[in-house]
């Protein structure tokens, strides 16, 4: 009896539960953390809100938050950040002492998730509105005015340092890779925070930015219907992201990473003589890597680490950021409107906040709404894949400046 008594107490001592039990202050922020993992399963699986990024984040956060040693850890922080100022990355450490999502988490270490996220995006989107009208440039510079505002006020709270401030106004480009790309080396102690907040304001566009479209912009200039635009030439369309790489990589280097892949992807879809490098760039290549960085970097979320003051102000600087972003693309929208006699409709300023496409989704129902004509998909993807291109831009400054 004493054994079986002996046996079973071993068993309780090896699980969570007991480590929960013990620990009243884990037990609670772990409670909290299940209630935050159920939102992100809710919106993703529910609401359908970016599943494909919400349901591997959220599952990755799951595993880091029911284990609770180093032993049965999937994911050990401390083999890849440290508040030690003479700690050093070790790769062989990390092959010696991790764990699966150790493993994984390499890609986002070493800065390969994003770029190849880019090169999959960019063989997806199609850059011809933005050929069509580079006006739209303007637009998704715009909508930049997020990352600057929310960068200043991390600053001004004196909280964040610079670096820090920096990884999280790049939330206000909406785009999750490269939230990363900048956190993972400017503040990679922050990185479940950033990503997290950035990919969850990405899937909550449509909830977000409708309400200030309207206030914003008048049911007159939301049902401006667009004329269509000129045909692009296959030239245009090869020379487009060679020019654009060549360009911005010039001016900013440290954003070749990001715009390159994403020109190269776009190359890929355009030349017309390498379609197979361009559907596995956009199916299985994107898949594979999107599985990869959801989990490892929802798995850097757990209770003791998440649930910090500096989280929950990351998440209002974001939200900040995501607004400012918003309203930046929809006043300049407007003077456009203004300066070309109401040719322009200022919705389609919102989509400058690069999250392609569901920002140009927004843009389009909103105008669908206020006038059933109306057609503004492909207008709203100029801007959209322009702030894709300024987001890596904006990206790019703010390594050059803290890196």
């Amino acid at each position: 009896m004493d054994a079986i008594i002996s046996a079973v107490t071993s068993f309780y001592e090896g699980t969570g539960i007991s480590e929960l039990v013990a620990n009243p202050e884990l037990l609670i922020k772990t409670l909290i953390m299940y209630v935050i993992i159920g939102v992100l399963f809710y919106f993703g699986l529910v609401r359908k809100f970016e599943p494909l990024l919400l349901v591997p984040i959220a599952v990755g956060m799951l595993l880091a938050n029911v284990t609770f040693t180093p032993e049965t850890a999937l994911f050990h922080n401390d083999l890849f950040v440290s508040s030690d100022p003479n700690f050093q990355f070790d790769i062989l450490k990390v092959f010696q002492e991790g764990n699966l999502i150790d493993f994984l988490y390499l890609g986002v270490k070493l800065g390969i998730y994003p770029s190849l996220i880019f090169l999959g995006v960019g063989a997806m989107t199609d850059f011809t509105p933005l050929i069509a009208n580079p006006k739209s440039l303007l637009l998704g510079a715009a909508a930049q005015l997020g990352v600057f505002v929310a960068f200043f006020g991390a600053m001004a709270s004196g909280v964040f340092t610079p670096a820090e401030s920096a990884s999280i106004g790049i939330i206000g480009g909406a785009d999750g890779p490269t939230a990363i790309l900048v956190t993972k080396y400017l503040a990679p102690q922050l990185l479940a925070a950033i990503a997290i907040a950035a990919y969850s304001y990405m899937a909550l566009i449509p909830l977000i930015q409708p309400p200030f479209m309207k206030l914003v912009v008048s049911k007159s200039e939301r049902s401006i219907v667009m004329t269509n635009l000129r045909p692009v030439s296959r030239a245009e369309k090869l020379l487009f992201p060679i020019i654009v790489t060549a360009v911005v990589t010039l001016l900013v280097p440290d954003a070749a990473s990001l715009v390159g892949f994403l020109m190269f992807g776009n190359l890929l879809n355009v030349s017309g003589v390498t379609d197979r490098l361009s559907k596995t760039a956009q199916n299985e290549l994107i898949n594979i890597i999107t599985i990869m960085l959801g989990v490892s970097v929802g798995a850097t979320a757990n209770a003791m680490n998440f649930l910090d003051p500096k989280t929950l102000l990351i998440i209002v600087f974001g939200l900040v950021a995501f607004i400012v972003s918003t309203l930046g693309g929809l006043l300049f929208g407007k003077l456009m409107c203004f300066l070309t006699h109401g040719k322009i409709n200022p919705l389609i300023g919102s989509a400058g906040v690069s999250a392609v496409p569901m920002a140009a989704r927004v843009s389009q129902d909103v105008g669908r709404e206020a006038n059933p004509a109306n057609f503004l998909l492909m207008h709203a993807m100029g801007p959209n894949v322009a702030g894709v291109i300024g987001s890596a831009v904006a990206a790019g400054v703010f390594l050059q400046l803290f890196m």
